[in-house]
């Protein structure tokens, strides 16, 4: 629990009410305002609840104006340079890295669940061949809890943890398969003898008439990416997954939830947006007409990929994505790549243009995930998926979190009524 230091007054009509002020670890205070509407009979008002504390939380820390992201008190640069993916997925499950021991463990477990059920490849057939590979993996996940009974009851913390290995194991398999299905080749079983990371692309890449051999700098960057985007304190499709949770619904449709949400354009879809808007903008002498678009407040453009609605400094997850950037570039020998110079010479000028450093647009994680991505060979249309499959560990903590919470509630919002005041019904006839 958050310590109480102090308390606020607040006065209104014939009404004096004294409200907590709850002091973190680390951030501002927060004042805590749970019996305001016992009583004071008022709501507050604060839409999209950017001044408001849904929950407390000791999973991840956004301080926005020092550019610093916290997994478990762990900044994300050290762990990018010196951990792996399934090592950050045991940090946020269970709230410390693991020992040598507790690695294998927790490896083998993973491993063990990596393969779907067999029904579930008949399951895929029942969307069409050009259907966007989101829409497949909201209604594939959703459908788990028709395939694992056993790991549904949310009130069993061992049934719990055998789903949490689950959604962890089985969305690369998903999302590989809704990219084969996509381009209309075989799905490709997992590999228990490769990493994390070399097992998605070889389910994405490999097909059954020749060898796929996964290059390991390729392999870096995506488990890079994966670790970047596993969790980010109560964005939407977390606050999704929370409040999906908060109705006891079991795991799988939780997930399925924040797939559904991270799918919009203003949350998972942004790297997508972005490295559209770069292949729009072409070459790099048309940069200066597209920087003066954005210059126009009546233009109605925006550059994707610049600022953050959280930092408003450097997004440390884009300082360590844009050393991915450059490696897989150089591996794969396009940093001549029109895209990728449209790219830089934008970056340039983000970190120079007093328009957009007196804003504080710096480029962020989508700015660079999106090259990468590209670089590898993904279409588009799979980087949201990718995406979900990196923040599932970070949802599964989050929803476990709000489980074991004593202090959980059903999510219920309030709103500010401005509809029609209280009337009466008349008939038909005298309208």
């Amino acid at each position: 629990m958050a310590e109480t230091k102090k308390s606020a007054r607040l006065t209104f009509d014939d009404k004096v009410i004294d409200l907590p002020i709850l002091h973190p670890v680390l951030g501002p205070d927060v004042l805590d305002i749970r019996k305001l509407y016992a009583e004071g009979d008022v709501f507050t008002f604060d839409p999209g609840f950017t001044s408001t504390a849904a929950c407390e939380s000791d999973i991840t820390y956004i301080d926005g104006d020092k550019g610093e992201l916290l997994y478990r008190g762990y900044p994300i640069d050290q762990l990018a340079e010196n951990s792996h993916h399934l090592e950050v997925c045991f940090l946020l499950l269970y709230g410390e890295l693991p020992t040598a021991a507790q690695m294998a463990d927790f490896e083998a477990r993973v491993t063990k669940h990596t393969m779907v059920h067999e029904q579930m490849h008949y399951f895929f057939r029942g969307f069409r061949r050009d259907s966007h590979p989101m829409a497949t993996m909201v209604g594939v996940v959703g459908a788990m809890s028709a395939f694992y009974h056993d790991s549904t009851d949310v009130n069993d913390p061992w049934q719990r943890e055998v789903a949490a290995i689950r959604l962890i194991a089985k969305l690369p398999t998903i999302a590989a398969m809704a990219f084969k299905y996509s381009v209309g080749q075989p799905f490709q079983y997992p590999r228990n003898n490769l990493d994390y990371a070399s097992n998605f692309l070889h389910m994405c890449f490999a097909v059954p008439c020749e060898e796929y051999v996964v290059n390991p700098i390729l392999s870096k960057a995506l488990d890079r990416i994966m670790m970047l985007h596993a969790d980010h304190e109560q964005n939407a499709s977390t606050s999704t997954v929370r409040l999906a949770g908060s109705s006891g619904a079991n795991p799988f449709a939780c997930i399925a939830a924040g797939i559904a949400c991270l799918w919009g354009p203003a949350h998972g879809g942004a790297n997508q947006a972005c490295l559209e808007m770069l292949r729009e903008i072409g070459t790099v002498d048309r940069i200066p007409e597209y920087i003066a678009r954005a210059k126009d407040k009546n233009s109605g453009f925006r550059l994707m990929g610049f600022g953050h609605r959280v930092y408003k400094n450097f997004d440390p997850r884009a300082k360590v994505m844009k050393e991915s950037a450059d490696e897989v570039l150089g591996l794969l020998g396009i940093e001549n790549n029109p895209t990728l110079q449209v790219a830089k010479e934008l970056e340039r000028i983000a970190l120079e243009d007093e328009f957009f450093v007196s804003r504080k647009l710096y480029p962020n994680v989508d700015f660079y995930s999106g090259i990468i991505l590209d670089a590898m060979g993904f279409p588009t249309s799979m980087f949201t998926p990718i995406f979900a499959l990196s923040r599932t560990v970070g949802w599964i903590a989050q929803w476990k979190e709000m489980i074991a919470d004593p202090t959980q509630k059903i999510g219920r919002p309030r709103q500010l009524y401005i509809g029609a005041p209280r009337r009466d019904y008349q008939d038909v006839r005298h309208r």
